[in-house]
This record gives C-alpha cells, structure tokens and sequence, in this order.
C-alpha cells in the first residue's frame, strides 16, 4: 500500500483579483502572484472537473448512446475558524463583494524528506551532475557543500533547480525552468548535494460568492464557510524533493 497523506497540515491561499483567461490555466499563469494564507482553515473543500453527460436515445440500436460534453469544476466550500484581524480571512470577505475572479492555491500536507547524497561535478557547458538512481525529477531544488571547492559557477548554499534529468545525471538552473548552468573549474574534494523538498500544490480560479460567518451551538466555534465557484481547470503540481 501506498503512503497516505493527512487533510492536516494543509495550507489555503487568496492572491488578488485576476482577470479569467480565454483558455485552460497552466502553472504559469500564477506566476509574480503575492499569496495571502487564509488562517485557521477548519474544512476542505473538493476539486477536479466532471464532464456533462449528453445522453442520445437511437432509434434502430434500443439503447441511449453517452458522451461527455462541457467541463464543470464543482462549488467548492471551504470553512475557517473565526479569526477577524486574520488578513487571509478579510481578503475572502472581500473578495465575495467583488465580481472579480481570483486565484486561489492549495498547499498539501505531503513534503517528502531531505535527501542527502555524494555526487559528482562536471565542468562543463552546462555543468552535469551525477549519482546513480538520484530519483529527482525536473524543477527539484537542491543545495550544494563540499570539503574542498564546488566547481567555479556554483556555491554552497545556494539553492538550485534541476533543469533535466536522466537516471543517473541532471543539469542545474538558478530558477525553476531557467538557463543551464555551466561551470569552469573543477573544483576539489568530495561534493554532497542535499534536496530541498516542496509539497504538492492545487492552484485554480473562481468567483468568491459567499464568506458568511456560521455560528451553531455553544461548542462550536464560529466559522467564515467561503464558497467558491471554479472557473478553470486545476492545475496539479507534484511534490518535489
């Protein structure tokens, strides 16, 4: 069986009005937004599309013939704990008394754990990393020590993405999906790199269309239940590390 991932530990975020583009959504359309995380969120909502059926009865066959038709994300509800200077929370009420859409973004609760591991260093254009069976993928970030010198072009400390990959080899980028990194000095002594691990991400847009404050019994909390309606596609991004 497979490692199962707790709803605890989640993270909830609002990021300013954006205006709905024409066509699905990609990781780059969040790119530049300044997330605010909406605290002491309580209840998670759903996610994921479902297609309208189109059900057509035909006559010489006896039987309704099924396709899928449009795409439909479904309301999703999201309930928080009272909190009122809590900016997260402000920023939904605020938002419900918009017309705007806005992009919101889920951090999960599964980070892998820090691997470190021996490697070599190529000087080359672009540098090449190698340990056999390193299992990153692309867009992993990882740090770099040493007992002597990196190669000139890299610094310990300093975080670094993997830009491609094979089994036993990868490049490096200073940024997620940049220019590959060349060195031009060998450097010395024995070179460990350490992963930098990122949980996996939700991000999607939607109109806010209610931030109302439920009350219940005397031992309940009061709640800001938010409801927001979809209006794209989720983008999915996998943990890394």
């Amino acid at each position: 069986m497979g490692t199962l991932y707790p709803v605890a530990g989640c993270k909830y975020y609002i990021g300013p009005a954006i205006e709905l583009p024409d066509d699905d959504i990609t990781e780059a359309t969040f790119t530049g937004i300044a997330w605010t995380q909406v605290k002491s969120w309580l209840e998670a909502g759903n996610l994921g599309d479902a297609a309208a059926l189109i059900t057509t009865p035909v006559i010489d066959r006896s039987r309704d013939i099924k396709q899928k038709g449009t795409r439909n994300a479904p309301s999703r509800q999201d309930n928080f704990g009272v909190v009122p200077s809590d900016p997260g929370q402000m920023a939904m009420i605020a938002a419900e008394q918009t017309d705007y859409n806005y992009p919101i973004r889920c951090v999960l609760n599964d980070e892998p754990v820090v691997r470190t591991f021996a490697v070599t260093i190529s000087n080359a254009s672009p540098a090449v990393v190698t340990k056999v069976d390193h299992g990153l993928p692309v867009n992993t970030a990882v740090k770099f020590a040493t007992m002597g010198s990196l190669p000139t072009g890299l610094t310990a400390g300093t975080t670094y993405y993997v830009k491609t990959a094979d089994d036993d080899t990868f490049t490096l980028s200073a940024t997620p999906g940049g220019t590959a990194i060349n060195t031009s000095g060998a450097g010395s002594g024995t070179h460990t790199a350490t992963t930098v691990p990122s949980p996996s991400e939700r991000l999607f847009i939607g109109l806010v269309t209610a931030a109302t404050e439920a009350f219940g019994g005397p031992n309940n909390v009061r709640q800001l239940q938010c409801t927001v309606e979809v209006n794209t596609n989720t983008v999915r991004l996998p943990a890394l590390g």
